[in-house]
Parts: C-alpha cells; structure tokens; sequence
C-alpha cells in the first residue's frame, strides 16, 4: 500500500529541489548536453544494434562525454561538428574491429582447416606404380602417418605375443595394413616367417617358437622405437611450420586490406575536415581574425 506523505514532507522536497542548480563548471555543462534527444539520435544513427553484432550505447555514450567535455562546443555549429567527430571516431574504431575480426577469422579458418584434413585416407589408398615413393616413407612425413606406422606395427606384436608366434595370417594382416607394399619390415617379418617354416638348425618345437617369438618381437620393437624418433622429428616440424602459418594469416587479404585501407583514409580525411571547422570556429568565436580557407579563396578570385 502506498504511503501518503504528509504537507511538512511535501514542502521539505519542494525546498530541497531548489538548491538544485545542475551544473556549474563548463565541463559539467557540455557533459549535461548529452541529455538532450539529438544525442540519443545520434547513438541511434551511429550504434550497431543488429542480432549477431551489437555494439555498446554506454561505451558510446562515453566517448560522447569524453568528447564534449575536451572539445566544449558552444552553438548548435560548433555541436554539430562534434557530433560529427565522435561519429567518426566510432567508425574508424570499427574500421579497426574489422581488421581484428579478419585476421581472427583468417588465422582460426586456416587452423580449423588443418586440424580437421586427415592426409591418411589419400595416402594409403593412392594408386601405386613401380615409380611411387614407398608408402612406409610417405607415412614417415607426418605425426598421423607416424601414429598409424605404430599402431600396425603394435597391433603385429600384440598378435605374436598371443599366439607365440608370427602366424600366417597375422602376417597377412600386417601386410594389409601397409596395403602389401614391399617395405623393408615386411621383408624382415617375411624372413623371418620362412625360417620359423623351414626350421634349418631342426630345433626343437618349443625352443624354435621362443626363439621366433622373441626375433620377431626385437624387430618390431625395433621399428616402434624409430617410428617414435620420427613422431618426434614431424611434430616439431608441424609445429614451426602451423607458427608460421598463422603468422602469414595474421596479414588480411589483399581485397580486404585494401576495402579497410579505403575506408579508413575516407573517414580519416573527413574527421580531419571537421576537426579544421571545429577549430576555425572556436578561434573565430574567442575573437581571433580566421582567414577563409585557401580553397574557398581560390574560387573567389575565379
């Protein structure tokens, strides 16, 4: 329920208000200006406020106060530069925002892009001839093509260890995942298959798969160990070269430098325009003889 106030309340807040007098220093008064509605025309006019981008009335509202309390503008002339000069000086702000953005958007679409291309599939699955480079080398020029060597090469040891030896069809596999190109450690396991089979010291059953089991084992170990020294060598190498990737991106475009150069030269002329008016008129007002510009000069005489 809403309290009445009493008569003794009501002439207490009536002698109150009228110590009131606003401001009192010239500062004070030109930030008191952006309370009239042409301001909020002009933040209308002048501050994105769309769905995805929307930029701040009170960062804008600020650089008003900023503006008005340096510049002081006396006269509806004078207001009118100034409005000009904070306008544009939000869009030369922006014109920099933009070049931000697109170097954002530049170095980050170009990172998303390498992170997600996966050169495996092309690799293993290219059509190969007497004159390709063995597969084992292409796979050794990446950390993914590294990964994968592992990976085949730790899965073929997993197989000898379970079964006590390199069966058959575990080498069959290990050949698949290379796509049967003939690299050296195929040959090796091959080699080393075909002594299992053929048995030339006639070794004893048991002693003859422990000695093949644990052959096999040391050449695959043998081949993790320098797929790692390669892992080690392609990321350092990927790395650098992601650096200098983004570095190059960090420059925009050729079209969009040249779109944000254009416009920032034109904003940058007009704001030095009205910079040169603002002046002119304020020394005009404080009594100083301000000869008409040598433009406006030149026109006269013609």
């Amino acid at each position: 329920m809403r309290k009445t106030m009493s008569l003794k309340q009501i002439t207490a807040n009536r002698r109150n208000a009228k110590k009131s007098t606003g401001p009192k220093t010239p500062d004070g008064k030109a930030v008191s200006k952006l309370n009239a509605l042409k301001h909020g025309l002009l933040a209308k006019s002048v501050v994105v406020q769309g769905h995805k981008f929307r930029e701040s009335p009170r960062e804008f509202k600020k650089l008003c106060q900023e503006f008005y309390a340096s510049l002081n503008p006396a006269g509806p002339m004078e207001e009118m530069l100034v409005d000009q000069i904070i306008a544009l000086t939000w869009r030369l702000r922006r014109a920099r925002m933009a070049e931000s953005g697109e170097i954002a958007l530049s170095v980050d679409t170009g990172w998303w892009r390498r992170e997600n291309h996966n050169p495996l599939p092309m690799v293993l699955n290219m059509p190969r001839t007497v004159f390709s480079e063995p597969l084992v080398t292409q796979l050794q020029r990446s950390v993914l093509g590294c990964d994968y060597l592992i990976h085949c090469l730790q899965a073929a040891s997993k197989d000898v260890e379970r079964d006590g030896e390199l069966t058959e069809a575990a080498l069959k596999d290990f050949k698949w995942s290379l796509r049967d190109h003939p690299a050296p450690v195929v040959r090796k396991l091959e080699d080393l298959r075909a002594w299992f089979v053929a048995n030339p010291g006639k070794l004893d059953p048991e002693p003859l798969r422990a000695r093949h089991r644990e052959d096999v084992l040391k050449c695959l170990n043998q081949e993790i160990n320098g797929s790692w020294f390669w892992v080690d060598l392609c990321d350092k190498r990927e790395d650098a070269e992601e650096r200098a990737r983004q570095s190059a991106a960090v420059l925009p475009s050729a079209d969009v430098l040249e779109k944000i150069l254009r416009y920032e030269t034109a904003l940058e002329r007009q704001l030095f325009r009205a910079m040169n008016q603002l002046e002119r008129l304020q020394r005009r007002r404080q009594g100083e003889n301000i000869p008409a510009p040598l433009s406006m000069e030149i026109s006269a005489r013609a």
